[in-house]
């Protein structure tokens, strides 16, 4: 298992893979912690969590570089998803008790209530385009619910696995209630299958999606799949249109292009659609693509070279097909795995580019006559994830917003995710939820309690 820095196309470092057995061996270990951890009071959960927010608090210039080296996210935007990630840690240290008190109801009972109670491992299968984000937006509310949790990262991101196990242990937590799995996909169906599994979460491809929610549910176990989006951004005619470019340039161009929830098809009223273009060209000039390691730079390499090449065969498509390119379309030369930002239009259905996701720095510009043919467009998606609308008018926006099929609108700022709030899709963008209090109840036994 190979961890290549995406910038320079070297080698950072080999993981040697686990056997099975050192697999099944771990699972017992955490299985033990579990049994113990259970039994913890929230008082005790909620002071580890919080020095786990001060551990990668004290360290983010260390864990961003690591993050930066394996996956080329510029060295800014490191640095703020582990800021997040202490964020979480600290929402949940805060706010699991009050979330998770038992909930009375009114029966035939004396006294009836729901009681929440852990289920125990979860398996998390994790992406690398936000390695500690989408780690700790599990683990956090999880491991302060009383599970324990077994980690399968994605191969090239297996230095930010490894610290994040450290940083559980530095803070506190039992040796074995968070461990990471040095293991391929290849290995993922057998783990659901262990006994001592009892649910699965993972963030990733619609592909591998469907494999892990399948074995899952072969397995009759829970399962949270947060999986690709092809998010709308929509530009009604009454928008503010430098506001509404400037987010837009941001939310397609954060994480070099790669995150599920970037805006990805850019949905533009035909009256303003000239000079939002115009716009765009000129906001673009303000992202420099160079050396993520350099705090300068806005822009870095996509995260490995396959991924490069998936994009350029989605976009030589789409111009096979008829589709005009107003800036970009290639990759840059040199060693790096460094595209283009890049602008397309005249967009059909019998494009790849029109009906899959696009993971990197693309914008696909459609243009519409009305509100009602944006909506109608945006819904024209196998995905649901997320989306924003643009407009000076908010009540059209939440009118609007209730029309669209996806897990989450923004209205007049991009879609992001929050500690705070729900995260996650309908269609083939997965299904259950996480963050909020929502989240936290994924993974727990909801049990109804009647007493006479």
């Amino acid at each position: 298992m190979k961890s290549i820095n995406p910038a320079t196309n070297k080698l950072i470092r080999e993981y040697a893979e686990w056997d099975f057995s050192q697999v099944e061996q771990t699972i017992e270990l955490v299985h033990q912690e579990w049994l113990q951890w259970k039994k913890t009071l929230f008082e005790h959960r909620s002071a580890l969590m919080m020095k786990a927010a001060g551990v990668l608090r004290s360290n983010k210039e260390k864990y961003a570089t690591i993050i930066s080296q394996e996956m080329g996210k510029p060295l800014g935007e490191s640095m703020a998803e582990v800021e997040k990630s202490a964020w979480v840690c600290e929402y949940y240290a805060q706010n699991a008790e009050q979330m998770l008190q038992d909930e009375h109801m009114t029966s035939d009972a004396s006294q009836s209530f729901v009681s929440f109670e852990p289920l125990g491992i979860v398996l998390a299968v994790m992406p690398w385009n936000f390695p500690f984000w989408q780690v700790f937006r599990f683990a956090a509310p999880a491991l302060m619910a009383g599970n324990a949790a077994v980690l399968k990262h994605a191969s090239n991101v297996m230095g930010c696995a490894t610290a994040i196990e450290e940083i559980f242990r530095e803070a506190g937590f039992p040796g074995h209630l968070f461990r990471n799995l040095v293991v391929g996909s290849q290995q993922v169906e057998g783990m659901i299958d262990h006994r001592l599994i009892k649910a699965t979460t993972l963030t990733g491809s619609e592909f591998a999606g469907s494999k892990v929610a399948s074995r899952s549910g072969k397995e009759l176990k829970k399962s949270v799949m947060e999986l690709g989006g092809a998010d709308a951004f929509i530009v009604l005619e009454d928008a503010d249109l430098p506001e509404a470019v400037k987010w837009g340039v941001f939310s397609r161009l954060l994480n070099n292009g790669q995150s599920c929830i970037a805006a990805k098809r850019f949905i533009l009223h035909q009256k303003i659609a000239p000079e939002f273009l115009e716009l765009l060209q000129q906001e673009l000039k303000n992202w420099p693509m160079g050396n993520p390691m350099e705090m300068t730079t806005k822009l870095g390499p996509m995260a490995r070279r396959d991924l490069l090449t998936e994009l350029q065969q989605q976009i030589d498509d789409a111009v096979e097909k008829g589709a005009s390119i107003l800036r970009g379309g290639k990759p840059v030369a040199g060693e790096g795995f460094y595209f283009e930002p890049t602008v397309i239009t005249g967009l059909r259905k019998e494009m790849k580019i029109y009906c899959e996701e696009t993971f990197g720095p693309v914008f696909s510009i459609f243009e519409v006559a009305s509100e009602e043919e944006a909506i109608e467009l945006a819904n024209d998606s196998d995905f649901g994830l997320g989306g924003s609308i643009w407009t000076r008018d908010t009540e059209r926006g939440i009118r609007c917003a209730r029309q669209i099929e996806s897990g989450a609108v923004f209205v007049n700022g991009m879609t992001k995710s929050d500690p705070r709030l729900p995260f996650g899709g309908i269609k083939k963008s997965g299904f259950g939820r996480e963050l909020s209090h929502y989240g936290i109840k994924e993974f727990l036994n909801i049990k109804t309690i009647w007493v006479k």
